[in-house]
């Protein structure tokens, strides 16, 4: 699938908090615009920067080629202003898709951070290229709260190829996740949103996490399911005969599962809860 790519001056690459991220999260920053990891499910492309794009989501990338310097400028401000920063990376692309192994952007905020650095980092991806910056988070964690989100929305290959089939493979991710606990980056496993899964789902993540999100296409799209509704996943659930896996209340069933494997502290449901960062 070809890929139209871009290399852009954004104006800005810090954005307030707003929305699910309103729970203990300032900022957030997007290396890039648009993702080609596509995946079916994803609320970003029921969002106005979609909404007014030509071409479809996932064939199209805009690279924040300055995004290392709006952050270090927009950092120097808010520090002026003795502002707390709390960083989610990154709420409407990943920051480790393919592109970026060339354009290296996220990799560059991430040296910029290590200069000035923010009160709290949560990088979110489903990428293994992430393990690529190791010897950044390894630094960076020593001057701020870093946390590495790794989505795993299931432990079966066959409804990734459904969901999300030009995203990374389950175990390169859980290998991914596993080398970055044991470089001793706090880890956490986002089961974001639940797909079907084995019941050894649990087990995998034993080791690997030190803590597990749970959201949902009812919580998570940012609409109560209305996003989901309007991207087709009732239907594409009920055509491969998973239709008791889309529920409004899959997160509880969820929840008390993987509690008979973790303790409670570990588990988060996507529900306006955060984590206190001092858990972390």
């Amino acid at each position: 699938m070809p890929i139209d790519i871009e290399e852009i001056l954004s104006k800005k690459v810090l954005s307030e908090a707003k929305g699910y991220l309103d729970i203990g999260f300032t900022h957030s920053l997007n290396p890039y615009s648009g993702c080609v990891f596509s995946c079916k499910y994803c609320y970003v492309r029921e969002m106005p920067i979609q909404k007014f794009k030509e071409i479809p989501w996932g064939e199209w990338v805009d690279i924040k080629t300055n995004a290392a310097e709006n952050y270090r400028n927009e950092m120097t401000k808010l520090r002026r202003k003795n502002k707390t920063v709390n960083i989610f990376m990154s709420s409407a692309t990943d920051p480790y898709q393919p592109i970026e192994r060339k354009a290296a952007v996220t990799r560059r905020v991430l040296e910029e951070m290590i200069e000035n650095p923010p009160d709290l980092l949560q990088i979110q991806t489903r990428s293994p290229l992430i393990t690529r910056d190791l010897d950044l988070l390894v630094i960076l964690k020593e001057k701020c709260h870093v946390l590495v989100s790794m989505t795993i929305e299931t432990d079966r290959e066959d409804m990734k190829r459904i969901f999300a089939p030009y995203a990374p493979g389950i175990k390169l991710r859980l290998k991914a996740l596993r080398e970055l606990h044991d470089a001793g980056i706090s880890s956490q496993a986002s089961i974001s949103p639940v797909l079907p899964f084995t019941p050894d789902f649990p087990k995998i993540l034993e080791g690997i996490a030190d803590r597990i999100w749970i959201d949902t296409l009812h919580i998570g799209d940012g609409s109560m399911g209305k996003r989901s509704e309007r991207l087709g996943m009732p239907r594409l659930f009920e055509e491969h005969e998973l239709s008791k896996w889309y529920q409004k209340d899959i997160h509880i069933k969820v929840e008390k599962y993987f509690k008979k494997f973790f303790p409670s502290e570990m588990i988060r449901v996507s529900k306006n809860e955060a984590f206190p960062i001092s858990k972390m």
